[in-house]
C-alpha cells in the first residue's frame, strides 16, 4: 500500500525522471546518445560518492551477501545502465510520443515478471483495468502517430527492450533480498552503469573528437547527472524497497505527464485538451492499481502529511 513516504518518493522520482526527456532534447543535439548517457552517470557517480562520504559508513556500503551483489548488478547494469542505453539510442529513431507509449509498457511488464520470479499473485481485475487505463492515458498525452508505432526500423524494438530490462531489473532487485540499503546499492550502481555505458559507447565507435558542448548541453548534462541521475534514482530504488516493483513502476505512467508540462512551461509547447484528459485517465488508472481509495477524504488521509490533516473526521 502507498503511504505518505512512498507517495513522496513516487512524486520526486516522476518529476525528476520526467525532466530527463526535456533535458535530453538539448543534450542529444550535441552529444552521441551512449556518450551522453555515460557522462550523465559519471556526474551522478561523483555526486553519490560525495553523498556517501558524508552520510554512509564503510559498513553500510560493504556488500556482505550474494544478494547484495545481485542487487547491485541489477541496479547498476540492468535498471540504470542497459535500460538507459537502449532508451536513448532508441529515441533517435522515433518521436518522443512513440517513445513515451512504448516505454510505458514497463508497468504492464513488471507484474508479469513478478508473477514468474517472485511467485506473486497476478493483478486483480481492478489492477488490469488500471494498467490499461494508465497506458491509454499515456497515449492520449503523447499523441503518437499510429503509423510511426507500426513502422519498421530499430527504434520501437529498442524502446521495448528498454521497457523489458527496466521491469525485469526492478523485480530482480526485490528477488535479490539484499541486506544493503537502497541508497548503498545506488551508490554502487550508478558508477557501474557509467562503466558499462562507456564501454558500449566505445564499442559503438562514438568519438569525442570535434564535439562542442555549448552551455545548453552542459546544463542538460548537469540536470540528467545530478537530478535524474543521482537524486531520482535514490528516490526510485527506495520506492521499490518501500512498496513493490509493480507499484513503484507506476511512476512511469506519470513521466510523460511531467514531460508534457515541462515542455509547455520551458519550451513553449502546447497542452491540448486530449493531453489534459490523458492526465485524468492516468490518475484514475493509478488509483485502481495502487489500491488507494478514490474517495477524496480517504485519499487526503493517505497522502497528506499528518500535520496538515484535520484532527476531526473529514
Amino acid at each position: 500500500m502507498f503511504t505518505r513516504r512512498t507517495g513522496a518518493l513516487l512524486l520526486v522520482s516522476a518529476v525528476l525522471f520526467g525532466g530527463t526527456f526535456v533535458a535530453a532534447k538539448a543534450g542529444l543535439a550535441h552529444l552521441p546518445p551512449l556518450l551522453f548517457v555515460a557522462v550523465r552517470f559519471d556526474i551522478g557517480a561523483v555526486v553519490l560518492a560525495a553523498f556517501a562520504a558524508t552520510r554512509l559508513s564503510r559498513g553500510e556500503l560493504r556488500p556482505r551477501t550474494r544478494g547484495d551483489v545481485v542487487g547491485i548488478v541489477a541496479t547498476g547494469a540492468i535498471v540504470i545502465g542497459l535500460t538507459n542505453a537502449l532508451l536513448f539510442v532508441g529515441q533517435q529513431y522515433v518521436t518522443s510520443g512513440v517513445a513515451a507509449v512504448v516505454f510505458s509498457l514497463n508497468p504492464i511488464l513488471t507484474p508479469v515478471f513478478a508473477a514468474v520470479l517472485l511467485s506473486q499473485d497476478g493483478l486483480s481485475a481492478r489492477g488490469i483495468v488500471g494498467m490499461a487505463l494508465g497506458l491509454f492515458g499515456v497515449a492520449l498525452v503523447a499523441d503518437p502517430d499510429p503509423a510511426a508505432l507500426l513502422a519498421g526500423g530499430v527504434g520501437v524494438p529498442l524502446l521495448f527492450a528498454a521497457a523489458v530490462t527496466s521491469a525485469l531489473g526492478a523485480v530482480l532487485i526485490r528477488r535479490a533480498d539484499a541486506t544493503l540499503s537502497s541508497t548503498a546499492r545506488t551508490v554502487w550502481g550508478v558508477p557501474l552503469a557509467a562503466v558499462l555505458t562507456h564501454a558500449m559507447s566505445l564499442g559503438a565507435g562514438e568519438s569525442v573528437s570535434g564535439l562542442s558542448v555549448p552551455p545548453v548541453a552542459l546544463a542538460a548534462l548537469l540536470y540528467v547527472g545530478v537530478f535524474s541521475g543521482a537524486i531520482a534514482y535514490l528516490a526510485y530504488f527506495a520506492l521499490i524497497d518501500e512498496t513493490d516493483a509493480t507499484r513503484a513502476n507506476l511512476l512511469f505512467y506519470f513521466v510523460p505527464v511531467v514531460s508534457a508540462v515541462g515542455g509547455w512551461a520551458l519550451l513553449g509547447e502546447t497542452l491540448s485538451v486530449r493531453s489534459l484528459a490523458g492526465f485524468g485517465v492516468i490518475f484514475v488508472g493509478f488509483l485502481l492499481v495502487s489500491g488507494l481509495s478514490a474517495a477524496p477524504s480517504r485519499l487526503l488521509r493517505q497522502v497528506v502529511p499528518a500535520r496538515f490533516a484535520d484532527d476531526g473526521p473529514l
